[in-house]
């Protein structure tokens, strides 16, 4: 019984009901364990030991999700903020959604992750959550869902209804995976040569003009260009030039990882921020102030 090599898939099933990858990577060990404590009990003749796993990561993630409150992004917890000189107060009480390192895992483990369907998924009860992980990103069939769950075809099917109408008004937030586009590289590398500069001026040529920026763990967002521009300015304002940038990915999507300028001529972890771009334009950058995702992500500290 090979539960190993199923570790990475797992993982990312977990990561899309939890929100974390600290909690995804803990509830995915206990799977495992209970597995091989119950590999006696394992029947192929009923289900394949992939379908069996996910029943037990399911139901470890439910449990799991009994105490916990749900892993928002600030544009989840209000209106968009006006003041770009307003307090960066961190809300440290706040269990904060997570990207997730690509480059920990493989290729198949990665897909259907991109950040806006993680957060809209989040605002969903558990097991909507579950019916809706299982049969529209894993593709698991409505019997074997109701046997991950323990319940009935008829009540798998009413909770994927119930799911699909939820995060049927966020718009693009529903759908999964990252749409081609052939101009996000180029996109990328312009914004991150204009950000190393500290040229807001060309910053602002790429950005979409209704651009989100959103910062946790501070529960503030901004919504459009002029906006932008002007937190940008502060930013630079507050840490003046010589910033550096390091491209990475995280869900599926292009981020880079800042690096601000330091008085001793050095350089220390700032932020990692995940963009979304569609037609060659920055749509959403969601800048995580977590120093700790610098080693998660296993970038240069």
């Amino acid at each position: 019984m090979d539960l190993e090599a199923h570790r990475a898939e797992l993982t990312a099933y977990c990561y899309r009901m939890l929100g974390s990858v600290h909690d995804a990577e803990d509830q995915v060990q206990e799977t495992l364990l209970r597995a091989w404590k119950a590999r006696d009990r394992f029947d192929p003749a009923r289900a394949s030991l992939r379908t069996w796993l996910y029943r037990i990561a399911t139901n470890v993630c439910l449990t799991a999700l009994e105490s916990r409150s749900r892993r928002p992004l600030p544009s989840g917890l209000g209106a968009p903020s006006r003041d770009t000189e307003a307090a960066l107060r961190p809300a440290l009480d706040v269990p904060w959604l997570e990207p997730f390192p690509d480059a920990r895992f493989d290729a198949d483990a990665r897909a259907d992750l991109r950040l806006a369907w993680i957060a809209a998924v989040q605002e969903l009860p558990a097991r909507q959550r579950a019916a809706l992980v299982l049969r529209d990103v894993l593709d698991f069939s409505a019997a074997e869902v109701a046997q991950q769950l323990g319940t009935s075809v008829a009540a798998v099917n009413s909770a994927l209804q119930r799911a699909r109408a939820a995060v049927d008004n966020l718009g693009d937030a529903t759908d999964v995976r990252e749409t081609p586009d052939p101009e996000r590289h180029a996109t990328i590398e312009r914004y991150l040569h204009a950000f190393e500069a500290a040229d807001v001026p060309a910053l602002v040529k790429l950005l979409a003009d209704d651009v989100v920026m959103e910062m946790p763990p501070v529960p503030l967002w901004y919504r459009g260009r002029d906006d932008y521009g002007l937190f940008m300015e502060r930013v630079f304002r507050m840490h003046g030039p010589g910033w550096r940038a390091v491209p990475t990915t995280a869900n599926g999507q292009p981020a880079l990882a800042a690096y601000a300028p330091t008085a001793a001529g050095t350089h220390k972890p700032h932020t990692l921020q995940v963009f979304t771009v569609v037609g060659g334009l920055v749509t959403a950058n969601v800048v995580f102030a977590d120093p700790a995702l610098f080693e998660i992500f296993g970038l240069p500290r």
